[in-house]
């Protein structure tokens, strides 16, 4: 069995090097999924990311808080081969920020999702286009269960199998030091 230091190193590089996630969101047995930029924290493990109030998967969330989701990076695909690739599916409740958790997010928010400067100005929103009665919010996802693609067999039985890192007070205190990298690259 693979160690918990090797799958939280894991799931660290994978928080930190893959650029968006995919959000899978339900409202009356009909399944959504979005793809979106995030910024993610550590100790409890949750994802930020922002949206606008109207769309498909915020209105699924005001309905219905449980969700799920998916990250992972290849090593360089290009064309059609095969890549080797990492992933992770997690599952977990989400909710607008209210005004009362916007500064605490804000700031590290615009700051992962656009490392530059430059950029981060032109597409950042102001706090208050963030709040009601504006038409946009950043949304937390407080992750719940957390599995990483776990693929040791699969030379003797092709089977895709998933294995699960427990999120106890341990991995999180490891996540703690990698917290997300991408904020501080140049």
């Amino acid at each position: 069995m693979a160690s918990e230091t090797t799958l939280t190193d894991r799931t660290a590089h994978l928080l930190n090097e893959a650029r968006y996630l995919n959000l899978a969101t339900t409202r009356d047995g009909t399944p959504w999924v979005a793809t979106l930029e995030y910024a993610w924290f550590a100790d409890p493990l949750r994802f930020v990311f922002g949206s606008a109030t109207g769309s498909r998967h915020s209105r699924d969330i005001r309905c219905e808080p449980r969700v799920s989701g998916s990250l992972f990076v290849t090593a360089g695909a290009t064309g059609v081969a095969i890549a080797p690739v990492d992933g992770a599916q997690f599952t977990g409740r989400c909710t607008e920020i209210g005004a009362d958790l916007l500064d605490e997010y804000y700031r590290p928010f615009y700051e992962t999702v656009f490392p530059d400067a430059g950029q981060r100005e032109q597409w950042r929103l102001p706090r208050e286009l963030l709040q009601p009665p504006a038409a946009h919010r950043l949304y937390l996802v407080v992750v719940e269960r957390w599995w990483l693609i776990d693929t040791r067999t699969w030379a003797d039985d092709r089977i895709d199998r998933r294995i699960e890192l427990p999120l106890d007070a341990t991995t999180q205190a490891r996540l703690s030091p990698h917290l997300d990298a991408r904020a501080a690259a140049p």
